[in-house]
């Protein structure tokens, strides 16, 4: 049986930008992300890279929602390039909030698609809001 491919970066690949609370800002989102991957070798295969979108544009959707102002997107490659960590960076201090499952709800499901998609979530309260971080393996 093979070894999987061990995935390098000398310097882990990183992206961080800032936006106003602006919608245009998810598929540049959602681009960023798929540049981003795109640069490792070997390069994760397409569901991952979709998953990581998917994740990303879900937390930037929460700051626009339920955010006032602007917000900053980081995303940064772990070390041993095993894992990405996508970060939001929003001024509202609110955690977001878990809501049970309701097939019959319109919306209210992105957070647990984060969960169920990522190995970890954190929330970091900031003096001036919050940081919302989704940790998701790339192996």
């Amino acid at each position: 049986m093979a070894d999987a491919p061990t995935r390098t970066a000398s310097v882990p690949p990183r992206y961080c930008r800032g936006w106003d609370a602006d919608p245009a800002s998810l598929p540049d989102t959602r681009n960023a992300v798929a540049d981003l991957l795109a640069r490792l070798r070997p390069a994760p295969g397409p569901r991952t890279v979709q998953d990581a979108q998917l994740v990303a544009s879900e937390l930037v959707t929460n700051a626009l929602k339920h955010a006032p102002g602007p917000f900053t997107v980081r995303l940064e490659v772990v070390p041993d390039a095993a894992a990405l960590r996508i970060s939001v960076t929003d001024a509202s201090p609110r955690p977001p909030m878990h809501r049970p499952p309701d097939p019959e709800r319109v919306g209210g499901h992105g957070l647990r698609l984060v969960s169920l998609l990522c190995g970890a979530l954190e929330v970091t309260h900031l003096g001036h809001g919050k940081r919302v971080t989704a940790t998701l393996a790339l192996a």
